[in-house]
């Protein structure tokens, strides 16, 4: 298995081009996607099927993962980017999910990730009128709270006065009272990236932009797929024991390749959300009722405000996905309960991004549906996994794991490591303290980045964790990758280089949308992308 290692020092080409030592180029991958039997073979980059390829690849399972897109591409960075318990699943008696949530995200934020998330408190304003009481709320946030053992505080009332030193731009007119909770966040195209890694770390093969053009068959089980490499055109083969259907919305596209009569699996229900920049700082994010099941977030996040999310069927390509004018006015219109006037001038707005959730098939409200995760297998012995969340990612792996290792006519529960005797709580690479990150790259003597500013290193440490040192390395050493990609944004050109030669960056927007933030901060300026572009096809 091609394993990828820890960036250890730049070289320059014979172009005068500066790159790491790189990761194993497309050919080489290809090449061996190509020449090895898996024992599984992922097909679906998304959080989902990026999980499942850690997981088994940590139990000693030969694996591949494969995407039509980028990691992450679609729905799994188009997210809210929180990592939560589900303060609405306590209104419908869900006890034993919320705790098994919190239990998942108290996980990630302090044993797995916490370079790559972190607490948030929220607030949740009780308005004169509005759907839910203070009391009934006050004691919702309460029980939240012990759900989750207090880790995050006691769940509790706030008064108006006291919220409003937080969020500044908190109305207060007919405001009563406002609860107060703690969930986290994090940047969901990094985390996605960060695991992705981890899997690769771990052994699985790993090829982005690698299309799906048909299933292999052996004696009417799916024994493989053909793909094609979207990069160059080149069309190759994956052989594999076991294959699995992670593909999102796209699902039912895949279980048609398998058996063109298969039924609809699933519905599909649209979220879409709006970025602006912030006229003050937040310490605390906005959690406000729309009505009895639904809330509208105003989250401070990378220095900006995210506002979200809609919750539609969607009925259309899933490829096609994206705000319209409605969503901008349905988003602004629910935040201005909360939020003041001055905070959503349009003029702020950066960024839209719109994601589908997958639910289980069937009628009813999308924004009452469980957001559960549903493994099935098709008539020719292909696995399907579809739904869950993000904060149970990690779970969702496992699960998959045990489906696999209890599958009749396979041997992969023999080959597989046994998930009881790995670690619970498997670290993503550049696990660290980011505030210690931060404070070497600032302090120790000759820092590349000392003349930087303090963004740039907190941007640093909260998206690589120790893996910053490798980027701070390399800017260093090519003072003119210290540089900033743009004036207004933390961002350095090393990041790039740093995102293509070891973070399977192929386009200007896997760099400016999913390995940095410029796309989100309206950064990508026509100049911004030539040289990105420019930069990437040095490769």
């Amino acid at each position: 298995m091609t394993t990828l290692q820890h960036a250890s020092a730049p070289e320059a080409d014979p172009t005068g081009a500066i790159r790491f030592t790189e990761r194993t180029d497309r050919a080489e991958q290809r090449e061996e996607l190509s020449n090895v039997t898996f024992d599984l073979l992922v097909i679906g980059g998304g959080i989902l099927g990026i999980s499942t390829a850690w997981h088994a690849a940590q139990s000693g399972l030969r694996v591949a993962l494969v995407d039509a897109g980028d990691f992450a591409g679609a729905t799994s960075s188009a997210s809210s980017k929180l990592l939560h318990g589900g303060l609405r699943y306590l209104q419908t008696g869900a006890v034993r999910l919320v705790a098994e949530n919190h239990f998942e995200r108290r996980a990630v934020t302090r044993q797995v990730a916490p370079h790559l998330s972190r607490p948030l408190k929220f607030y949740l304003p009780v308005y004169k009128g509005g759907p839910h009481g203070a009391a009934k709320l006050g004691a919702g946030v309460f029980a939240y709270s012990a759900l989750n053992a207090f880790g995050d505080g006691v769940g509790h009332l706030l008064s108006p006065e006291k919220a409003r030193l937080a969020v500044p731009e908190l109305r207060t007119k007919d405001l009563k009272a406002v609860a107060v909770y703690g969930d986290s966040q994090m940047n969901d195209a990094r985390m996605a990236l960060m695991t992705t890694r981890a899997a690769a770390d771990a052994g699985a093969a790993v090829l982005n932009y690698a299309e799906v053009t048909g299933l292999r068959f052996t004696g009417g089980r799916v024994s493989g797929a053909d793909l094609r490499d979207k990069v160059d055109g080149t069309e190759f083969g994956v052989d594999a024991h076991v294959v699995l259907n992670a593909t999102g919305p796209w699902v039912d596209h895949l279980r048609r390749m398998e058996d063109p009569g298969a039924d609809p699996s699933i519905r599909l229900s649209k979220g879409a959300h709006l970025v602006l920049k912030r006229v003050s700082p937040w310490k605390a994010a906005l959690a406000t009722p729309v009505d009895k099941y639904r809330i509208a977030f105003a989250l401070p996040w990378e220095d900006m405000l995210l506002l979200g999310t809609t919750d539609e069927i969607y009925e259309g390509d899933p490829g096609e996905v994206r705000p319209t004018k409605a969503d901008f006015e349905q988003i602004l219109d629910e935040a201005g309960v909360s939020v003041r006037s001055a905070q959503l001038k349009p003029e702020l707005i950066t960024y839209a991004f719109a994601g589908l959730r997958v639910l289980p098939g069937g009628p009813g409200d999308t924004s009452k549906a469980k957001r559960e995760t549903v493994v099935t297998e098709g008539r020719g012995g292909m696995l399907s996994v579809a739904g869950g969340k993000w904060t149970t990612f990690r779970h969702i792996g496992r699960t998959v794991m045990k489906k696999l290792a209890a599958m009749p006519g396979y041997s992969l529960g023999d080959e597989m490591e046994p998930l009881e005797n790995l670690p619970r709580r498997l670290p993503l690479p550049g696990i660290a303290n980011p505030h210690a990150v931060e404070h070497r790259l600032l302090s120790e003597g000759g820092a590349p980045l000392a003349g930087l500013g303090e963004d740039t290193a907190r941007h640093l440490a909260t998206h690589y964790g120790s893996i910053a040192f490798d980027v701070a390395r390399l800017a260093g050493e090519h003072p003119e990758l210290a540089e900033r990609v743009h004036p207004d944004a933390p961002e350095i050109w090393a990041q790039v280089v740093y995102a293509r030669d070891m973070e399977w960056a192929e386009t200007a927007d896997d760099v400016l949308r999913r390995r940095t933030t410029l796309m989100i901060r309206g950064l990508d300026t026509p100049e911004v992308r030539a040289r990105v572009q420019q930069m990437l096809d040095r490769k």
